[in-house]
């Protein structure tokens, strides 16, 4: 600004020496050289205010780059660690998806093992029930006379076959010795028997309400010594003609399990009986041979 001056004075110095500007030109060229001045010092300080509103504005462009500096940073962690999650993620995809692949691998075994299992046992009870219904037909045709007379009764319910016997065709009241003609009926059916060993045969005795003696309390007391000896002896006898003993067991009933009301006669005489019952052995404890 100083140097505007010195320029525009030595100006004017100039033309006063040559003598060739009035004094009114002189004047006017005063009043250029203040304007020119003013507008100078005007302009300066724009450039002033300018040169600090672009500083300010670099300071401020700066610290945004340097604010996004950091969160490209920040971002680019960011976008590590999602892909480690992803890759951790996939892995674990990976892993459940084998795990869910083992898993209907082994539902889809156990299920063939169980439908298997379930035909198998389906065979398994086809057989039985045929070979049980062999025995009954067996039984049926070789006891068809007792049958018709009533004496022996034989039912089949699934899986269980009873051989009923009244008590007159196998003992003498009061009695737990077998008779001869209940010993011919029992060698027919020892002979059906001893050729059965998938079931056990449970030889229960029963009687009527009837209390014992005083003739016969000594050797039973009761009816539930009767019911249980009658038993005893059916088995033992059975044994003696070849059924395995593995497969026979013993039970006295007393007067407990009735079939028929003990109030006529008639019931009483069906209550008094010996049942010879075929059922499946039992998987637990099974006989040993």
């Amino acid at each position: 600004m100083r140097f505007m001056k010195i320029v525009l004075l030595a100006i004017a110095g100039l033309a006063l020496t040559t003598g060739c500007v009035t004094t009114k030109k002189y004047e006017a060229r005063l009043s250029d050289i203040d304007t020119l001045t003013a507008e100078n010092t005007a302009l300066s300080g724009k450039l002033q205010e300018t040169e600090k509103s672009l500083t300010n504005e670099k300071a401020s462009r700066e610290t945004d780059v340097a604010k996004l500096v950091q969160e490209k940073e920040e971002l680019i962690r960011t976008n590590e660690l999602l892909m480690t999650a992803n890759k951790d993620m996939n892995k674990s995809v990976a892993e459940i998806s084998r795990e869910k692949l083992n898993a209907i691998k082994d539902k889809d075994r156990i299920i063939t093992e169980l439908t298997q299992e379930k035909m198998n046992a389906i065979k398994e009870r086809d057989r039985a029930i045929a070979e049980q219904k062999h025995s009954y037909d067996n039984l049926v045709s070789e006891l068809t006379e007792e049958i018709k007379k009533g004496e022996i009764q034989v039912k089949q319910l699934k899986d269980k076959l009873t051989l009923t016997m009244v008590e007159k065709i196998l003992f003498d009241s009061g009695k737990a010795d077998i008779k001869v003609n209940g010993k011919k009926v029992l060698d027919r059916v020892a002979e059906i028997l001893k050729n059965i060993t998938d079931k056990q045969i449970k030889i229960e005795g029963h009687t009527d309400n009837v209390p014992i003696g005083a003739t016969l309390a000594g050797k039973f007391p009761t009816n539930w010594e009767l019911s249980t000896a009658r038993a005893t002896t059916v088995v033992r006898y059975l044994q003696e003609k070849g059924v395995s003993p593995a497969f026979l067991n013993a039970a006295g009933y007393s007067e407990y399990k009735p079939v028929e009301s003990n109030e006529t006669d008639e019931g009483k005489a069906k209550n008094r009986r010996i049942e010879i019952v075929l059922i499946p052995l039992d998987a637990e404890n099974p006989p040993q041979q």
